[in-house]
C-alpha cells in the first residue's frame, strides 16, 4: 500500500481501515519526515513512525529494515499511543538493520538546507538525508547496534565525523540536550523486540498470513524517479517494499495505489497543476491541506491524470483507493490535467524535464456540487462522481474499490 503522489494521500486511514484483513502491517522505508493521520471516535492521531495498524488489538506491526529511526521521536509517539491504549511492546517490532538518526544527522540536514538559500528542496529537517547517506556509505548505525558493548564507542565515533562536516558550514548549533534526551531514548527502546525482521516477514508469507506493507510520503518523492532533486531519500514505489521488508519482488501480491481526488504538495518542486488562485485555496480550507508533519501549508492543484498514470505504471497498481472525494462537494466544475504541454509539444507521459514550464492540458468535468459526507453505498453517490470515478478507471486501467468520503475511518466506500 503507497501513495501515488506526493505524499499526504491519506495511507493511514486506509491502512487502519484495512488492517482487520491483515495481521501483519510492516512499515518499510522513510522516517519520521512522514505523518499518518488517523481519525476514529471522534479523536486524531498522527504517526511519523510506527505503522498505522498499531491500534488494531490483535495485529503486529513491524519496523522494517529500510526505515530510519529517531529514537526521540519514535518514543514519543510511542508513549502517546500507550497514553491512549496501554502498552504496545507486544504489538510492535523493530528491524535490527533499520538505520538510527543521530542527533548530528539532523543539525548537517539544518546546515546543509540554510546553505542552499534559494535552491532549498524544502527538507522536514529530520535529519533523514543525512542518514540514509551514512547507510549507503556504509558509516551508519543500525538498530541491532544498540545492543553491542561498543554501542557508545560508536556513537562517538560517527558524532566526531559529523562534527568535523559540520565545521565547514556557517552554522550555530549545540546538540547537548537532544543528545540527551536520545540516549536516554535508546535505552527506553530496549524493552522492545529487535528482530530480523526480513526473516520474521517471509516467515509470516510462508504460513499464508497476510501482511500489509505500509509505504510513507508519495511516488513522486521517489529519489530515483520522482521530481529530483527535489524529492525524499528512498525509495518510496513498490520495488522499495523488497529492499525495504527483504521479500522478493514474486512475493509481492497486490499493490494498493492510494490518490486524492485533487493533487497536493509539501514543500519545493514541481507541480504542473498547481493552483496560485481562490479556487487553490479553497481546496487547501476545505481539505485542511496541512503538513501533519511540519505544519506547513500544502500547495494545492487539480488531479494529475499524467503523474497519476505514471506512478500507476511504475508501481504495478492492481487497484485504487481515492481519497478526499468529499473535498470536492462545493465544486460546479472539477478539471483533471490530461496531457502536458512543453516546448511546443503535446505530451502524454510524465517527462524528465518536468518543471516550471511544463503547462497542463485541462479536461472539465461537471461537479457534483453536493454533500457525499454521508454516503455509505456507491450506487448512493451522484451521476457526476461515479463519472469522475469511471474516467480515472478508463484511464488507469485499474479498479477504484474504496473511496473515502470524511476523515473519520467510519467515512468510507468500499465497492
Amino acid at each position: 500500500m503507497l501513495g501515488l503522489q506526493w505524499g499526504d494521500e491519506g495511507k493511514g486511514k486506509v491502512v487502519d481501515v484495512l488492517t482487520p484483513g491483515y495481521k501483519v502491517i510492516a512499515r518499510f522505508q522513510g522516517g519520521p519526515n512522514a505523518g499518518h493521520s488517523l481519525k476514529f471516535g471522534g479523536d486524531g492521531f498522527v504517526l511519523h513512525t510506527v505503522p498505522s495498524g498499531i491500534f488494531r488489538e490483535d495485529s503486529m506491526n513491524i519496523i522494517g529494515n529500510g526505515v530510519v529511526i529517531d529514537p526521540v521521536i519514535l518514543m514519543d509517539e510511542i508513549r502517546s499511543i500507550e497514553e491512549k491504549i496501554g502498552p504496545i511492546s507486544g504489538r510492535l517490532q523493530i528491524s535490527k538493520r533499520a538505520q538510527l538518526i543521530l542527533p548530528t544527522h539532523r543539525m548537517l540536514d539544518a546546515a546543509s538546507e540554510a546553505a542552499k538559500g534559494k535552491s532549498k528542496i524544502g527538507s522536514t529537517l529530520k535529519g533523514i538525508g543525512p542518514t540514509y547517506m551514512d547507510k549507503t556509505g556504509r558509516n551508519g548505525l543500525r538498530v541491532g547496534d544498540i545492543l553491542s558493548p561498543e554501542f557508545l564507542q560508536r556513537y562517538e565515533a560517527l558524532k566526531t565525523k559529523h562534527l568535523g562536516m559540520l565545521a565547514q558550514y556557517d552554522f550555530e548549533f549545540d546538540i547537548t540536550e537532544y543528545e540527551r534526551k536520545w540516549l536516554a531514548a535508546i535505552e527506553e527502546l530496549k524493552r522492545f523486540d529487535f528482530i530480523d525482521s526480513e526473516i520474521a516477514v517471509n516467515r509470516y508469507i510462508d504460513d499464508d498470513v497476510p501482511v500489509l506493507a505500509e509505504g510513507a510520503q508519495g511516488s513522486m518523492l521517489d529519489i530515483d524517479f520522482g521530481t529530483y532533486p527535489f524529492v525524499t531519500s528512498s525509495n518510496t514505489m513498490s520495488a522499495g517494499v523488497c529492499t525495504g521488508l527483504g521479500i522478493a519482488p514474486c512475493r509481492v501480491g497486490k499493490v494498493i495505489g492510494i490518490f486524492k481526488a485533487y493533487c497536493t504538495r509539501v514543500g519545493s518542486g514541481p507541480f504542473p497543476t498547481e493552483l496560485f488562485d481562490e479556487t487553490g485555496e479553497k481546496l487547501r480550507r476545505i481539505g485542511k491541506e496541512f503538513g501533519a508533519t511540519t505544519g506547513r501549508p500544502r500547495r494545492c492543484g487539480w488531479l494529475d491524470m499524467v503523474a497519476l498514470k505514471y506512478a500507476v505504471m511504475m508501481n504495478g497498481v492492481t487497484e485504487l483507493i481515492m481519497m478526499k472525494a468529499d473535498v470536492l462537494n462545493s465544486f460546479s466544475t472539477i478539471k483533471v490535467a490530461t496531457a502536458y504541454e512543453l516546448d511546443g509539444r503535446r505530451l502524454d507521459h510524465f517527462p524528465f524535464e518536468c518543471g516550471e514550464n511544463v503547462t497542463p492540458v485541462y479536461r472539465e468535468f461537471k461537479g457534483w456540487d453536493c454533500d457525499i459526507c454521508g454516503v455509505r453505498d456507491y450506487d448512493d453517490f451522484p451521476a457526476e462522481l461515479k463519472d469522475y470515478i469511471a474516467f480515472i478507471e478508463q484511464e488507469t486501467g485499474c479498479p477504484v474499490s474504496i473511496i473515502s468520503t470524511g476523515a473519520d475511518r467510519s467515512e468510507i466506500v468500499i465497492r
